[in-house]
């Protein structure tokens, strides 16, 4: 009955259903035009955003910040030198000091074995110039009294303890002839200098044995005139002889080892020339820049740790090692100049020990234009005269610009001290600059590392 009631309502009220059905749709289809709204409202925001993208992208303006498109260089995607550390290194320790054309700064290490003390402290004496910083080791055969003593000759003077650049290394090492361990304590002494002081420019190694032939003045006002690039370092290329008699033996420094001084060990076993790098030889004592010596301590390619290690068991290490890092890496072989800055009288034959200079040696000394000769017995009398005739020195130094004090009644003028960038450079730096001249022709530059 319900049923056939319901029938009947709808035959009498057609429009009344028809409305609500009709209303029932526009319902639902207003709810479904909802999301017309935020689409077109994203759609106008995307668009906006990628319009602002690319005009910014092309008109950047100057002086504005920069879109982080800049980050990376497309125009040289073949460098990829830049993506590396080893290039961050570079970069960072490529201070050849041209940004500041200021006078140079020197630093020494000078070193000496059992008896040397006084001879070291007037090496010391003769080179010395507040500019600089200087390094003394004393070996450990040497006792500790010694030891002792040169720190005491060095706290005591009262330059060196104003002025501040002169250390006494309180490690002692045993340093074997012909044997790695003065590579070692070379390359210990460079990172000494490198962390006390930032400010020099080259390199020398001196012996208790060397002297000088002219002032610090002459020396300084030379290598103001010179690249800071330059590295004076004797070189040939290993050959001859020497291959079989150094090249291929394997030899064993027990200083590495043993607590007490002796000669290297030699083995039975030799070993084949190297492929990957060419060897060369030449003198102990260089000139180098601070540069690459810092290229030798961070060693940021793994060339000169892996040049160290070959010479670990290599006779005469010392006259190898840097000569081969140097001529083997393309950034420093031609800042090579083959010499070492020495007078150096060689027995004959075979040419391998330096005899020791006299009075008889002097004006061969002077002609070399060398600014440093060796080797020399203990208070020689020739040091006498190249103190007086030479290096002008009365009391403590050798004669410099910045003594400025009197000398009147024996008086030190070096107890006054003036300005350290001021030089009077005498005959020595003429003599220099010959020697210099003759380094500098293109003939003797062709020998670079050849």
């Amino acid at each position: 009955m319900r049923k056939l009631y319901r029938k009947l309502e709808l035959i009498r009220n057609p429009l009344t259903n028809v409305r609500k059905n009709v209303n029932s749709q526009s319902g639902r289809v207003l709810s479904d035009r909802k999301w017309i709204i935020p689409f077109f409202a994203s759609l106008l925001v995307s668009i906006t955003l990628f319009l602002s993208a690319i005009f910014g992208l092309f008109n950047t303006p100057n002086g504005g910040d920069q879109l982080p498109f800049d980050i990376i260089s497309f125009a040289r995607t073949e460098d990829s030198s830049g993506y590396f550390v080893e290039s961050d290194l570079k970069k960072s320790l490529n201070t050849s000091g041209y940004a500041s054309m200021e006078a140079p700064r020197l630093a020494y290490l000078i070193s000496g074995t059992k008896g040397d003390s006084q001879r070291m402290m007037r090496t010391l004496q003769a080179v010395y110039h507040p500019r600089n910083q200087y390094v003394l080791h004393l070996d450990l055969e040497a006792p500790p009294r010694e030891r002792l003593e040169l720190t005491n000759m060095v706290k005591i003077d009262p330059t060196f303890r104003e002025v501040e650049n002169v250390r006494v290394m309180a490690q002692s090492n045993l340093v074997t002839y012909k044997g790695p361990t003065m590579i070692a304590c070379t390359l210990q002494a460079i990172a000494i200098l490198l962390k006390e002081s930032f400010d020099w420019d080259w390199f020398l190694n001196l012996s208790a044995s060397d002297y000088p032939l002219v002032t610090q003045d002459d020396l300084l006002h030379v290598f103001s005139n010179l690249s800071r690039n330059l590295n004076f370092i004797e070189h040939t290329q290993i050959a001859g002889w020497k291959l079989n008699s150094r090249a291929k033996p394997i030899i064993v420094d027990p200083g590495l080892y043993l607590s007490k001084k002796s000669d290297i060990a030699w083995t039975t076993q030799r070993r084949s020339l190297p492929t990957s790098f060419k060897l060369y030889t030449g003198s102990a004592w260089v000139a180098l820049t601070r540069t690459f010596v810092e290229y030798c301590i961070w060693g940021w390619d793994n060339l000169p740790r892996t040049i160290l290690m070959y010479y670990t068991n290599f006779v005469s290490s010392p006259e190898g090692y840097f000569h081969t890092v140097i001529c083997n890496t393309d950034e420093f072989r031609s800042t090579a100049i083959s010499h070492d800055l020495h007078y150096i009288a060689w027995d004959t034959p075979p040419k391998q020990h330096p005899i020791s200079l006299s009075m008889k040696d002097f004006d061969k000394m002077v002609k070399s234009n060398a600014p440093f000769a060796r080797k020399f017995h203990k208070n020689d009398p020739v040091l006498d005269k190249i103190d007086k005739e030479l290096l002008g020195r009365t009391g403590r130094f050798a004669a410099g610009a910045w003594c400025i004090g009197s000398s009147e009644g024996g008086a030190d003028p070096c107890s006054v001290r003036g300005n350290d960038s001021v030089f009077a450079p005498g005959p020595g730096a003429k003599r220099l600059q010959e020697l210099l001249k003759t380094l500098m022709s293109e003939d003797s530059r062709k020998k670079q590392c050849s």
